[in-house]
């Protein structure tokens, strides 16, 4: 009998559709009635109907093709379990095509990096753009933020700004430091510049600099 291609596929939740993942596998030679699913059951659990299914069908000198290898498991034991599996059934592993070499070491150590990749990932990340709540989750993250209403110094900028007025705190120059600020003395002068490095000593301290005590209390925008 001449080796067969025996595809898997699974998505994560119901509302998910199922033809872009059956696309793929027929786009990497799999025949339709060799294609087995799950639908709506995460990866991080090995006990899924599809996949027994799928592993049951394969045969010595087979190959089991899937698209990606989070759609095959979601935790690192898991995945070396699958893997070591068919390495003792003489079953070999296509993950999108490429074929996976147990004999390897660089190949067991891509599968181990992209295994942990497919596990400390959510099987869907929010994304900015969708908006959507993932793997069932409701809201994502990001889209409650959104939702969050804004905090009263956002409102109060928002009003002002609104208003024409500037925001923010008060620049240094208000009458209040002005009223503060001492020039420097000649006996103090001479000590900061004794103490700076000899190429800042060019430098003239000549005191504060004078602040008007009629500046203005906040920028003008």
């Amino acid at each position: 009998m001449s080796a067969l291609l025996v595809g898997y596929a699974r998505c994560s939740t119901d509302q998910q559709d199922l033809t872009a993942p059956r696309d793929a596998l027929l786009g990497l030679g799999v025949e339709t009635d060799r294609i087995y699913v799950d639908h709506g059951l995460t990866g991080t659990n090995r006990e899924r109907p599809g996949l027994r299914e799928a592993l049951a069908a394969c045969r010595a000198g087979d190959t089991l093709v899937v698209s990606k290898l989070d759609r095959l498991a979601r935790s690192l034991p898991d995945a070396r379990a699958i893997a070591d599996e068919l390495t003792t059934r003489q079953i070999s592993l296509s993950l999108g095509g490429s074929a996976y070499d147990p004999t390897d070491a660089v190949g067991r150590l891509l599968f181990n990096v992209l295994a942990m990749v497919a596990e400390f990932r959510p099987d869907r990340a929010p994304h900015p753009r969708g908006h959507e709540g993932r793997e069932g989750q409701g809201p994502s993250a990001w889209q409650a933020a959104q939702a969050q209403p804004p905090s009263g110094s956002h409102r109060g900028h928002r009003a002002a700004g609104g208003a024409g007025r500037a925001t923010g705190a008060p620049v240094t120059g208000t009458p209040s430091y002005a009223a503060g600020v001492k020039p420097l003395t000649s006996s103090q002068t001479a000590s900061v510049t004794s103490k700076m490095p000899p190429g800042m000593r060019s430098t003239r301290l000549s005191g504060a600099p004078k602040i008007s005590a009629a500046a203005p209390a906040m920028c003008s925008a």
